[in-house]
């Protein structure tokens, strides 16, 4: 499979400010794309974008308006042909702790409203724009995105529900 050539074009990284994300958003950048951070974390999402010579938008990945800011400012700097899920989070604790008390709700909705539908937020506003491009190749491609996730959610701690 050829690799797309990233020259000139833009990408997103949510949780781009640490970890993985980081990781993701400085290769993105060394291969030519313009980067945006898409982060909760400002002080270091804005550090990393100047770094890369990107952008950063404080994101909260389940809101639509961030999502749509995100990508905004991706088609600003040109075609948006990458976007790269990474934002993601954990609550520890188990079903049932030890005191008979069931984990919160609250808690566990949080961790599914970040992890999932965030997920889908990101990647469908991302979708959207990528459609809106010119193709690639003769295949129609227009871009890719791309969803990480935690070993978790395969091999998960006994009892821990999120």
């Amino acid at each position: 499979m050829p690799r797309v050539n990233l020259e000139g074009s833009s990408s997103i990284v949510t949780g781009g400010a640490s970890g993985i994300g980081e990781a993701c958003a400085r290769q993105l950048a060394d291969l030519g794309s313009k980067v945006v951070i898409a982060d909760l974390n400002e002080e270091r999402g804005q550090q990393i974008a100047e770094e890369i010579g990107g952008a950063f938008v404080k994101c909260d990945v389940s809101s639509i308006e961030d999502a749509d800011a995100a990508v905004a400012a991706a088609a600003a700097l040109g075609p948006l042909r990458a976007c790269v899920n990474s934002a993601g989070l954990g609550a520890a604790g188990r079903t049932v702790s030890r005191d008979g008390e069931p984990f919160p709700l609250d808690k566990f909705s949080f961790v599914i409203k970040v992890n999932l539908i965030g997920t889908f937020n990101m990647l469908s506003r991302a979708a959207a724009q990528m459609a809106k491009q010119e193709p690639l190749d003769d295949d129609g491609g227009r871009g890719a995105i791309v969803n990480l996730a935690s070993a978790a959610a395969f091999d998960g701690q006994i009892g821990q529900c999120a």
